[in-house]
Formats: structure tokens, C-alpha cells, sequence
């Protein structure tokens, strides 16, 4: 039996055509006449709406924190999504953009808002060219004009007040004092900064209510989600289940594994490492993830297989968050390059302290950044060491493992040439 649903993803071509706005409409009707804006709120707090870009912030109260600044208000639409393993964002932009529209048009409803953008990064070209084309079908339809910024290709540029920082014409860098974007954002105004995956559910909680939205998913964390699966499965890909599924199920209708699970990664580059019986226990929920030490984050999971070198996959990861930091304080650009160096020392034989030193200046750099960067880096070596002592150890002793460089987790192509 499917696990999947279409809710978001409703009316998908076969042949990888984008709906379009009639098709749309079709499907699932017009926006609603707009409620009023104490109405639509209240509605967005009953459905449970959480943030579908990695932090989970409730979204009645993200879009009251913005309806609540003085002066006019901006929808920024974050769907850069520069994170290599997650191709959610992607999806919804190129297949079906008229949603993620639709939810920033709700959104601007309820903060104020007389504008909105919709970032992408400059490398997305196919989705860059779908939202404008989607944009000139419903000209003249929409109250707040919308316009596309293409963003730095950066891990770093998808952080709320990075991406301000991108649209506004500013290097993309993560600032880390007040004031926050809801307080003064894009040319200095109050700005909503919402994963589209969540103005997509906004515009489907609009539409049908906070009851339908809560048909599916678990009490305290409702709704579907878009979860990228991807490694050692049959059919990696983007799919959307309701909250709460068993990642073994999810994994079963991927195909299943196609090589015996080692471990597993969840919530992505900034995740955990889990063992596969373990995750394999595990419910796609915070609560159910939260339990064994992990978080769903953006709900990018990969399988790492029997026969891949765990270390060769860590090593090469960690490289990559530590070239793609901002560059603008110590813990990034001195901590975490010294701790990708010696992550990558752990393959050679004799080096039984390196462990050590790593998880030493873990604790050093965690929390002393000037954003978050450190942290994720440091959440996702961390379990590493842990997940894979007896690797670790196996490589002290001779140098070597039995398993491959399979490379199944992505880094951007600079980074891979560099690693090569």
C-alpha cells in the first residue's frame, strides 16, 4: 500500500511539464475571497502549520511577528535551497509553481505586504524560467506584483537574513544580531522570509481549511511534507508523506534498499548520522526522530549502503561546509577548516587521537559563530563519530576499510573537483 499523497503535488505531468495556471485552477479552484486578516490567522494557528524549511517555527506566529511591524511589509519566498542532497524546493518550483504563488499572494494578505520576491538560485535556470513564465500567465490576476531574484549558488545564501542580504544586492553573508528580517528585512522593511514549501501549504490551507490540513500527519505535527530520499534506495526522488510515516516505509516505496543499510543521514548536511536499525524505528516526525538524537530538519534523507566508506562520504561533506562558510568569523573559517582537515586524517593508519581532537574543537566551535553554520557542520561530524567508531577505529589500525568511495553523498561540482 502507497504511503505517499498528493496534496502538494497534485496533478504532476508524466512528461515533466509544469501545470499551468488553468490545469491549476482546475484542480484546485480559485483563492478564496480573502479573509480578513485576524481570520486568516487565526486559521493558519488552528492547522499547525510548521515551517517546511529546516526550522520548524510555527507559521501563525512567524506571519503575526511581520503583520505586527510598522510600515509596508515584504514576502520574501525563500527557495534556494542550496543544500546539494534536498530537491523539494525544486520541485514545487519547476512542476508546480502556481501554488507556491498562490501562498505567496496569502501570505501577503495576512502580513500587509505590497511586495513580494521569490528567490532562486542563479543556477536553477529551468525553475528561474518556469516562475516566469508562470508569472506572465497570471498577469494582472494577482493584488501584490511578484517579482524572481536569482541568489548566489551558496550553502550559507539560503539563511533568512543571508538571503535579505543577496536580494538587497549585498554579498549573501549571515548576520547574526538584531535587527531579524521580520523586523527589518528587504530595503529596511518588516519582511516574512518562508520556505515555498511552506507558502505551498499555505495556499492548500487557505483553499480547504485548517480540518482538511489536519487529516493527515499526527496530532501535534499535522499536515504532509515533501521528503528528498535519496542514496542507496531503488528510486531516490522527491515524495510526499504524511507526517509521522515510517522512514521504512517511505524507503519501501522507494524501491527498498538496493545494498545492505549501514546508517542513515536525516535532515541533511546539517543532520545526524543514525545506525539503520535505529532509523530505521524511527516515524518521519520530530518527535518520533527527536527521541533518537536526530531532527527532520528539511527532511533530506540519505541510505548509506554495507559496501560505501563511511568516513570517505563524512570526509568529503565536511570539506564542503567548510569551504561554503561566509567566511566571516573564526569558528568557520579557522575551526571548521581544521576539523574537515582532520576528519579526513581519520583514514590513515595510526591516527588513534584524531578523534579526539576533533570532537575538542567541536565543542569549540559549536554556538560561537556568527550564525549557525558551525553548529550544523558540528551536529553532522559529531554523530559520525559516534555512528561509525568501529570505521574510525578500523582505519588507525590499518589505513584501509573494505568499503568504496561510492560518493553518494552530492557536493557541489567545485567542491567535487576538488575532492577528486
Amino acid at each position: 500500500m502507497s504511503v505517499s499523497v498528493s496534496r502538494l503535488l497534485l496533478g504532476l505531468h508524466s512528461d515533466g511539464r509544469p501545470v499551468r495556471v488553468d490545469e491549476h485552477l482546475h484542480l484546485h479552484g480559485p483563492l478564496p475571497a480573502p479573509l480578513d486578516r485576524r481570520s486568516l490567522l487565526d486559521a493558519v494557528e488552528r492547522s499547525g502549520l510548521r515551517g517546511r524549511g529546516g526550522a520548524g517555527f510555527p507559521t501563525a506566529l512567524k506571519l503575526r511577528a511581520v503583520a505586527g511591524g510598522r510600515g509596508r511589509k515584504v514576502v520574501l519566498a525563500n527557495g534556494v535551497e542550496g543544500e546539494p542532497p534536498s530537491g523539494k524546493d525544486k520541485v514545487l518550483l519547476r512542476y508546480v509553481p502556481h501554488l507556491v504563488l498562490d501562498g505567496v499572494q496569502i501570505a501577503a494578505h495576512a502580513v500587509g505586504a505590497n511586495q513580494a520576491i521569490v528567490a532562486v538560485s542563479q543556477s536553477a535556470t529551468v525553475e528561474l524560467a518556469v516562475l516566469q513564465n508562470a508569472l506572465r500567465e497570471r498577469a494582472g490576476a494577482d493584488r501584490v506584483e511578484v517579482r524572481v531574484a536569482a541568489a548566489p549558488d551558496a550553502f550559507v545564501a539560503g539563511e533568512e537574513t543571508a538571503l535579505v542580504n543577496a536580494v538587497c544586492g549585498r554579498p549573501p553573508r549571515p548576520t547574526a544580531t538584531p535587527p531579524r528580517p521580520f523586523q527589518r528585512g528587504v530595503d529596511g522593511r518588516p519582511t516574512l522570509v518562508q520556505n515555498v514549501e511552506t507558502l505551498a501549504q499555505l495556499a492548500l490551507v487557505a483553499r480547504r481549511g485548517p480540518a482538511w490540513f489536519r487529516e493527515i500527519g499526527t496530532r501535534d505535527e499535522p499536515g504532509s511534507a515533501l521528503v528528498t530520499l535519496s542514496g542507496a534506495v531503488g528510486r531516490p526522488g522527491v515524495y510526499e508523506v504524511p507526517l509521522g510515516t515510517p522512514l521504512l516505509d517511505l524507503v519501501a516505496e522507494a524501491g527498498g534498499t538496493t545494498e545492505p543499510p549501514r546508517s542513515v543521514l536525516v535532515g541533511g548536511y546539517f543532520g545526524s548520522w543514525l545506525d539503520a536499525p535505529t532509523a530505521f524505528g524511527c516515524d518521519l516526525s520530530e518527535a518520533s526522530l527527536g527521541a533518537a538524537g536526530a531532527t527532520l530538519g528539511a527532511r533530506a534523507i540519505a541510505v548509506l549502503a554495507e559496501g560505501s566508506c563511511a568516513l570517505a562520504e563524512v570526509a568529503r561533506v565536511s570539506r564542503y561546509l567548510a569551504d561554503e562558510s561566509a567566511g566571516q568569523c573564526g569558528p568557520c573559517v579557522h575551526g571548521l577548516a581544521a576539523i574537515a582537515h582532520a576528519t579526513a586524517s581519520l583514514t590513515q593508519a595510526g591516527n588513534v587521537e584524531g578523534k579526539l581532537r576533533i570532537r575538542r574543537w567541536l565543542d569549540q566551535v559549536a554556538g560561537r559563530g556568527g550564525c549557525r553554520h558551525p553548529d550544523g557542520a558540528a551536529r553532522f561530524i559529531r554523530s559520525a563519530l559516534e555512528v561509525f567508531a568501529d570505521e574510525i577505529a578500523l582505519h588507525a589500525r590499518s589505513g584501509q576499510c573494505p568499503g568504496r568511495d561510492l560518493r553518494l553523498l552530492p557536493v557541489h561540482r567545485r567542491h567535487d573537483r576538488k575532492a577528486a
